[in-house]
């Protein structure tokens, strides 16, 4: 563990408050999801059984087999390719989630941890499809990109991976295009008004 303190992806960025239209209520809320762990994990050779076992008995989750996620026991796992998926924790923040899956899953999946090369906002509002159409050549509908549903694609010519949490959406880019990202957002959501609640 670091005794290095983590800085929000979007300092100086994007400011707390209202931005875009000011009048009525906010279309969308954005509210980073700093501290998160971050990891992925890819199966090893042979060993798919074993390793979809193992999460099941450490974590309570069926890992998914296709670009969906399942959470339990505070681990949200995401499939974003054959034999291969995101994790992402609260509770097992920052580096500990990759610890704990390196521990639990040794010699079955390859982890990597993407605390600091990732940021994750979660986006949310009557306006949050409308913006997100802006940018993403998927079908957002609740009927086809259903609660769980994910999906690894691009917003606006930046690589993102995108899953649905309720009536939220979670969106994890690399921390190198957040500032890029926002002023994405802050653009697209200006005609229904993008509140900002924190950046940390």
């Amino acid at each position: 563990m670091s005794d290095l303190q983590s800085i929000s992806a979007l300092d100086g960025v994007a400011v707390p408050g209202r931005h875009g239209k000011l009048n009525g209520a906010a279309g969308i809320t954005l509210r980073e999801r700093a501290g998160l762990g971050l990891a992925t994990l890819e199966v090893r050779k042979g060993q798919t059984g074993a390793l979809e076992e193992s999460v099941q008995a450490a974590y309570g989750a069926a890992l998914p087999s296709g670009p969906m996620s399942a959470e339990t026991d505070g681990v949200r796992f995401i499939g974003i390719g054959p034999g291969q998926w995101f994790a992402v924790s609260e509770k097992l923040a920052n580096e500990a989630l990759a610890d704990d899956l390196a521990k639990r899953l040794e010699g079955l999946a390859s982890i990597s941890d993407h605390c600091s090369g990732r940021a994750v906002v979660r986006l949310e509002g009557p306006s949050v499809r409308d913006v997100l159409a802006k940018g993403l050549a998927i079908d957002l509908d609740p009927r086809v990109f259903a609660d769980g549903a994910a999906a690894v694609t691009n917003i606006s010519h930046m690589g993102v991976l995108v899953w649905r949490d309720g009536e939220a959406f979670d969106l994890a880019v690399f921390r190198s295009v957040a500032g890029s990202f926002y002023g994405w957002l802050a653009e697209a959501a200006a005609e229904f008004g993008l509140d900002v609640v924190t950046t940390s």
